[in-house]
């Protein structure tokens, strides 16, 4: 039987640091993820796209996930341990199986697993591949993640219908970025599985539409504020979760000016949080993002909380 898990709230994709030379930078990685965990996230997403893992190793994979995992296990005074979810999607299902299958094994509360890339698999192939990673991990949550500006291939309705039907597949990160789909999506929802909003511009709308958290890049670098725009649209605080959207969109707006993570990367550095380097083909952020970002930072107030 799979084991449910309750991922309502605030998740947040974990950028992945890297020194000026290229190397992991395991003690930014562990600083970052203290950050979010102190500003509130319920969840960390580590090996996503916001963490570049397309251009990770095996042994850096494990590295990333056994970091936040050390971190996790510390602990927050007065709140429960925030969850661990593990990035292990591939186009490749043989990889992607046995990548969900060592999440599992180093500790991972559940799985994010993108729909193949590529490929472009008809339904059945979709389902199928579902099934063979959901068998690799016995009793590991999968949470399915629909990002066709990525991968090339929208999971419509329809065929999340036969995907709910897998019982390891309890969620979905919706990133379709249509308002309508995402409508439809958690109106068919069934009883016990989840939608969560992958998209921070779009996570208000996709909760008042049913979602029951955001998966946040912006998360990184304004935790507090991100979690709280989250509870408050999720206890129906209509006002407080629309001042909390104005004060916040200009810093989503131009966290995407870029492709993710570069402009994240940049938001880090600036911070001090971590260094701005990113792995090929992905390079520094131009100048014009940068200046986008110092001002929506000051006006998000994300230095507040950010370690000295």
């Amino acid at each position: 039987m799979t084991t449910s898990i309750d991922l309502g709230g605030l998740s947040v994709a974990l950028a992945t640091p890297f020194t000026d030379g290229g190397e992991l930078d395991l003690p930014a990685l562990a600083r970052l993820a203290r950050h979010v965990v102190a500003g509130g996230a319920r969840a960390l997403v580590a090996l996503g796209t916001t963490g570049e893992a397309s251009v990770l190793d095996e042994g850096e994979r494990d590295a990333v996930v056994e970091t936040v995992r050390g971190v996790l296990a510390e602990g927050a005074p007065g709140r429960a341990r925030a969850l661990l979810v593990v990035g292990t999607g591939s186009n490749a299902t043989r990889r992607a199986a046995a990548w969900t299958a060592r999440a599992q094994a180093l500790g991972a509360d559940a799985a994010l697993v993108v729909t193949p890339y590529y490929n472009r698999p008809n339904p059945a192939g979709l389902v199928a591949h579902y099934r063979a990673v959901a068998e690799a991990a016995p009793g590991l949550p999968l949470v399915l993640y629909n990002v066709p500006g990525r991968t090339g291939l929208n999971v419509t309705p329809p065929v999340l219908a036969r995907l709910w039907e897998l019982p390891a597949v309890v969620a979905v990160k919706e990133s379709s970025g249509n308002l309508a789909q995402i409508g439809e999506v958690c109106r068919a929802c069934p009883a016990g599985k989840q939608v969560l909003s992958g998209d921070d511009a779009l996570g208000l709308a996709s909760i008042a539409a049913g979602a029951v958290g955001l998966v946040s890049v912006a998360g990184n670098v304004a935790p507090r504020g991100m979690a709280d725009l989250v509870a408050h649209a999720l206890a129906g605080r209509r006002e407080d979760a629309l001042a909390l959207q104005r004060r916040l969109l200009p810093l989503m707006d131009a966290l995407f000016l870029e492709s993710n993570p570069i402009p994240l990367k940049a938001a880090l550095r600036l911070l001090g949080l971590a260094g701005g380097a990113l792995r090929l083909p992905l390079a520094p952020a131009e100048p014009a993002t940068v200046a986008r970002l110092e001002a929506a930072l000051e006006a998000a107030g994300a230095r507040q909380g950010v370690p000295a």
